[in-house]
């Protein structure tokens, strides 16, 4: 903000003053301003002071930095008592007059559409009356405040991406597990873009053919035999369990629910309640509305994961719908032993987990 100062006499004042100076007339003043709080102290850059009993006059004119008046700005007078405030608007030729003032101090506010405001302050004596200089008014900077939020969707993936770095000890993906103590919700996309990543990991291949080993070696499943071809089945039967599992339980169902099929890490409080927590998120989870609510998507993708099982089964092996339930229990365990590993040792051999503080205590019920 800039205020120009250039010595001059109103024509308006001129027209008044007499041609021979009276005893009471004083020489015009030097130009003089000083700048405190945004604010300028103007001394008059002419003046003339008559009966030292009546009122005052204060003109002056209003331009921008090229000297151009700025007509129709308005002029503020501010006084001490309320009552004195006056305003005046700018003429076209650019001057501002008010008469009539009662002696004493004052401050002038200066405002037009598209230009920065100018505050001024001085004193009138009785009887003077007051050509301040010219008053210039600089160009409004415009100042925009832009704020870029994250839409839910887009904080989400930025969640999912570090998530995707987290591996056990390095190797083993721990994909299914935020440590985000109030996690953006996931998008149907979101949740198939997870369990395809974990799906097609290397590492998970490498489990699965692990297993397939294991069961060529106790001869798990006598109906596929022997040899590179009965090894090929099982592989091809454990990889399917873990891909049907992954999606109907983590993707599918969690979709057309609305329920997150991740675990969220509580990290805070007593160990009871931290025990008690991890296990009870093998049948509660979260839903994307943030409320905790039966673990629908688990339990019947796990139903539905082993009753998909049966048309690859050899006719031997195949599951009832007993042992169906039977070991969709035993899944529900086996959840609520990988949470209390959740809770107290995977976040250690964690590398690359987000440095978030620890959410604070939750319920563990519906």
């Amino acid at each position: 903000m800039s205020l120009g100062i250039v010595l001059i006499s109103s024509p308006a004042f001129a027209q008044t003053l007499p041609s021979t100076p009276t005893p009471q007339s004083s020489a015009p003043s030097e130009t003089a301003s000083v700048r405190k709080n945004d604010t300028l102290a103007l001394v008059c850059a002419s003046s003339e002071q008559s009966d030292q009993h009546s009122s005052a006059t204060l003109r002056g004119t209003v331009a921008d930095p090229a000297g151009t008046a700025i007509a129709g700005a308005v002029v503020t007078l501010t006084r001490d008592d309320p009552k004195s405030n006056q305003q005046a608007s700018v003429s076209d030729d650019g001057q501002f007059a008010f008469v009539e003032l009662v002696p004493g101090p004052y401050r002038l506010t200066i405002a037009s559409p598209g230009f920065a405001s100018e505050a001024a302050t001085g004193t009138l004596a009785p009887g003077q009356t007051c050509v301040l200089p010219r008053i210039t008014l600089s160009v409004a900077t415009n100042i925009t405040e832009v704020r870029v939020e994250l839409t839910p969707v887009e904080l989400a993936q930025q969640q999912i991406q570090e998530q995707e770095k987290q591996r056990l000890l390095g190797v083993i993906p721990n994909f299914y597990v935020t440590y985000v103590p109030h996690a953006a919700p996931l998008s149907s996309k979101q949740k198939f873009e997870l369990a395809w990543k974990s799906t097609i990991d290397p590492v998970s291949f490498g489990v699965t053919a692990a297993v397939a080993g294991v069961q060529q070696a106790t001869d798990t499943f006598q109906g596929y035999g022997q040899g590179a071809q009965g090894y090929a089945k099982r592989y091809g039967a454990a990889y399917a369990d873990f891909v049907t599992g992954t999606y109907i339980g983590g993707a599918i169902l969690p979709s057309l629910l609305k329920q997150d099929p991740r675990y969220f890490y509580k990290g805070t409080g007593s160990v009871r309640s931290r025990v008690l927590y991890a296990m009870a998120n093998a049948v509660i989870c979260k839903g994307d509305n943030g409320r905790w609510q039966p673990n629908y998507s688990g339990i019947v993708g796990s139903l539905a994961s082993g009753s998909i099982s049966n048309l690859y089964y050899p006719a031997a092996d195949r599951n009832d719908v007993a042992l169906t339930f039977e070991n969709t229990l035993i899944g529900i365990g086996e959840t609520a032993a990988v949470n209390l590993l959740q809770e107290f040792v995977m976040r250690k051999l964690t590398p690359n987990v987000p440095n978030y503080e620890p959410a604070p205590p939750q319920k563990t019920s519906p």
